[in-house]
């Protein structure tokens, strides 16, 4: 779920920003492109712009010297997802300044009222997947600035060089009114500051070799809609236990520059991003440092397949989010087949969490019925701001290192299991024919050879162990007060195509809750750990 009501596209902006001057409202062109339509209105041209010298007669302007427009202009519901606003931008400009904002009429109960989004692409252009992205910040900004030296977070530093650069517009809630929006851009003449030195964070941090690593792979910052630092975030990360965080700011690449001072042989900071686009989020886990991956577009674009290479290109994953967040835009509509894993357990377990295991699961059933390749469960907290807590849940992954490329291949390979906590511990494991096979792995025996399903578990006081196959629910048990105990129950292969484990809370009432009755209450309380299956094959050769 986006937690805490924080999502891309469900944030009240900041304090509104007075603009300066005025200027005509601009018509503009619809075009439709390769991702979905756009609509590019007439440019905001800035005095000398055809001059290379930047002033009459060969004289650039005066070192600060600062010029501002400001343009206003009106959208009717079922405007274009994206509106550009070309800038021509003369030579010797030290920094562009962006303010904006729009109105917001009164509308009934269950119509949206207006939202709108902003950012900027720089003179290499607009193309889809294009060089010319200079930063994103959503609707959670009403104003940012971009020099050589520095951005406000979300927008990438640089030179402001010469040429059209393009400020876009995301209205993705339009009134029935329509929405009013206004735009000032302010250029700060003089020479370019020093150039912006990134510190990106290592790939490698100081492990345990091959082992079980614990991570949150979902986590935002003032870099988007969060409102914790980049530093909070870190020392959140640390408090809650983990080995690795990955930082992954809606649409933007921009915090991938400081995290380097912030990571250490303790932690492995790992970069990615939450793509956000009109038919659902996803993280793409494991991106170089810098890597930027575009977001507009809709399912019916066929797009999605693109950026999904684009990210598995560099060794990384592609992981739908929330697939149920009821938030506009949010619920996943791109189908599975072009996804690496699946996040199923997103912040406090609610009914939503519910649907996407089920969801999962089902994607299991399928896997094994038509021989293709499975799909992993994720868990991330999605935290934003307080009181969301970093590291619930998060994940817990068996991988040879301590290392951004070892910790993808163990999520890809589904040796993981999803923990609401550190005090979450587990060992899971199948074993019959003196093979053993362990979470994300395969067992192979003759269809009636018994096999022992064997669950170990800690720091659940009281909490109900379920062991679930392709039939559903086959076995439960509680464990004792302090959390702790042992579950064993034999299966046979013919029996179980694969078996996976929960371990919920109690009910409110203290019960444990039954999987296989029928009735109005919920069948159990929330979920304190989930596993990936160990499948189960009929053969006679080795697992």
């Amino acid at each position: 779920m986006c937690t805490d009501g924080y999502c891309e596209h469900n944030v009240d902006p900041l304090p509104e920003s007075e603009g300066s001057g005025s200027g005509p409202s601009r018509r503009g062109v619809l075009t439709v492109g390769a991702a979905t339509a756009a609509l590019t209105l007439g440019p905001m041209t800035f005095a000398h712009a055809d001059d290379r010298s930047g002033g009459p007669g060969g004289s650039a302007p005066a070192d600060g010297t600062q010029v501002t427009q400001t343009i206003s202009g009106h959208l009717d519901t079922g405007a274009a997802d994206f509106v550009y606003l070309p800038v021509e931008i003369p030579a010797g400009v030290r920094q562009i300044d962006v303010q904006y904002s729009y109105d917001r009429p009164a509308v009934p109960n269950g119509v949206k009222g207006n939202s709108c989004d902003i950012g900027i692409f720089d003179e290499r252009g607009i193309d889809l997947g294009g060089p010319g992205f200079r930063g994103w910040s959503g609707g959670f900004r009403t104003a940012f600035s971009i020099s050589a030296s520095d951005a406000t977070p979300g927008y990438l530093p640089g030179p402001v060089k010469r040429g059209t650069w393009h400020i876009v517009l995301g209205p993705y809630q339009v009134a029935p009114q329509g929405l009013n929006y206004q735009v000032q851009v302010t250029l700060t003449y003089g020479k370019p500051g020093a150039a912006f030195v990134p510190n990106y964070p290592p790939t490698r941090a100081k492990g345990r070799g091959r082992d079980w690593y614990r991570g949150d792979c979902h986590l935002h910052t003032v870099y988007s809609d969060g409102k914790r630092l980049p530093s909070e975030v870190a020392a959140g990360a640390r408090a809650a236990g983990l080995d690795f965080m990955v930082s992954t700011d809606h649409n933007t690449s921009s915090s991938h520059a400081v995290w380097g001072q912030y990571a250490g042989p303790d932690l492995l900071i790992v970069t990615g991003e939450e793509v956000t686009t009109r038919n659902g989020h996803w993280v793409a886990l494991g991106l170089p440092a810098g890597e930027w991956i575009d977001w507009r577009y809709r399912s019916r674009d066929d797009a999605f397949s693109r950026f999904s290479r684009q990210v598995r290109k560099h060794g990384g994953l592609v992981v739908p989010a929330h697939m149920y967040c009821a938030y506009v835009a949010c619920q996943w509509k791109f189908g599975f087949d072009d996804a690496d894993a699946t996040e199923v357990w997103t912040g406090p377990w609610t009914y939503d969490d519910e649907h996407a295991v089920s969801t999962w699961d089902q994607k299991l059933g399928e896997a094994v019925r038509e021989g293709k390749r499975w799909l992993p469960a994720m868990g991330n907290s999605d935290a934003h701001s307080v009181p969301n807590v970093i590291g619930l849940p998060h994940n817990v992954v068996y991988a040879d290192d301590l290392a951004t490329d070892a910790l993808m291949d163990g999520l890809r390979a589904g040796r993981s299991w999803i923990a609401e906590s550190s005090a979450v511990k587990l060992d899971f494991t199948v074993t019959g024919g003196g093979k053993q096979a362990g979470i994300g792995e395969t067992i192979t025996l003759p269809a009636q050879a018994p096999v022992d399903v064997r669950l170990e578990a800690h720091g659940v006081p009281n909490g109900t162990v379920r062991l679930i196959t392709d039939e559903g629910q086959m076995f439960q048990q509680s464990l004792d007060a302090n959390g702790d105990g042992v579950v064993v129950w034999r299966t046979t292969a013919s029996l179980a195509a694969y078996v996976r484990a929960e371990i919920r809370h109690p009910m409110a009432d203290g019960s444990p809750g039954q999987g296989n009755t029928m009735g109005d209450a919920l069948l159990f309380g929330a979920m304190a750990a989930l596993t990936n299956p160990v499948f189960l094959r009929v053969g006679r050769g080795r697992g």
